[in-house]
């Protein structure tokens, strides 16, 4: 682990560098507040930090305060302050500051070692919380299934595209897509052939679109695409794409048995003046096309 070393006494800054070696801690070494901010703004600069209070530029009081100022989602650090004296008022006014922890000149290695050791497990338990948050944040947005976008998700996506599309007046399509025949599969090959199919599917059409369009897993074996900037004729050669991804090639279930699996797509246009449900009904009504026709097939309803 890296630990910021920043103290303007030269003496004092190679004691903590020989107690944080003999403890096996990697020293970054600076002279004074402004090397500080600038050892731990860096993308992967350390997280923990011993920071003298008096040094000169910035003192170890504004060095917590502007990192305590950083945007959400930087790492935390988490910051021993070292001072000469150890009044009420100066304890309180570092802690206020954003300082963690304090210990005070002359200091003792082991009381050190010991202050480090409270560091890492706080940060460690950190590091845990985003960990469970972040998961939780996942499982509550994509589909389990498919690791798509989840309904309400893609909705949301849908919901922000369109208010968009209304400010900048461009276009932006809904692509709804539904494998053909799914029922059959389930009926002949059972749920867990049906799941392999989905998941299949679902890969082949991520693969198929665009960078900055939103897939998702809209309901069963029905899928919707949200492909913002895209005219009615752009967004048919996209389902286009996605058709050609899923009945491309057959699907592998096992047992050297494969599938041919189609789909068939709906892709309806607006330039803003529709809402979601207008959008939504008039790909979901050319999705019913599609699947009249004949199905593997893409049918288009311009605005």
């Amino acid at each position: 682990m890296k630990v910021l070393i920043a103290d303007d006494d030269a003496v004092s800054r190679r004691l903590l560098q020989s107690a944080l070696s003999d403890a096996g801690y990697q020293s970054i070494v600076a002279a004074d507040g402004l090397q500080a901010l600038c050892e731990l703004e860096q993308p992967h600069g350390p997280r923990l930090a011993v920071l003298d209070w008096m040094m000169p530029n910035v003192d170890g009081l504004e060095v917590c305060r502007r990192i305590r100022k950083r945007v959400a989602g930087s790492s935390y650090v988490y910051i021993i302050l070292l001072t000469s004296n150890e009044t009420r008022e100066e304890v309180v006014q570092g802690l206020e500051a954003g300082a963690d922890d304090y210990l005070t000149k002359p200091f003792n290695v082991h009381e050190l070692k010991a202050r480090l050791r409270t560091g890492l497990r706080i940060l460690e338990l950190q590091d845990q919380v985003v960990s469970a948050s972040e998961t939780l944040r996942a499982q509550a947005t994509h589909d389990s299934l498919t690791g798509l976008w989840n309904r309400a998700a893609i909705l949301e996506f849908l919901e922000n595209e369109l208010a968009r599309s209304l400010r900048g007046r461009h276009s932006l399509a809904a692509v709804m897509a539904d494998l053909d025949h799914f029922k059959s599969i389930n009926d002949t090959y059972g749920h867990l052939v049906g799941d392999v199919v989905l998941r299949d599917a679902a890969i082949r059409m991520q693969a198929a679109v665009r960078s900055y369009d939103s897939i998702g897993r809209y309901g069963g074996e029905e899928f919707l695409i949200v492909a913002p900037g895209c005219e009615i004729a752009e967004a048919g050669r996209l389902a286009e794409r996605l058709r050609k991804a899923v009945g491309g090639k057959t699907i592998e279930i096992g047992s050297g048995v494969s599938l041919e699996v189609t789909v068939s797509l709906g892709v309806a246009a607006t330039t803003g003046n529709a809402s979601a449900e207008e959008l939504l009904r008039a790909a979901d009504n050319a999705l019913y096309e599609a699947k009249r026709k004949g199905r593997n097939a893409v049918t288009l309803k311009p605005d």
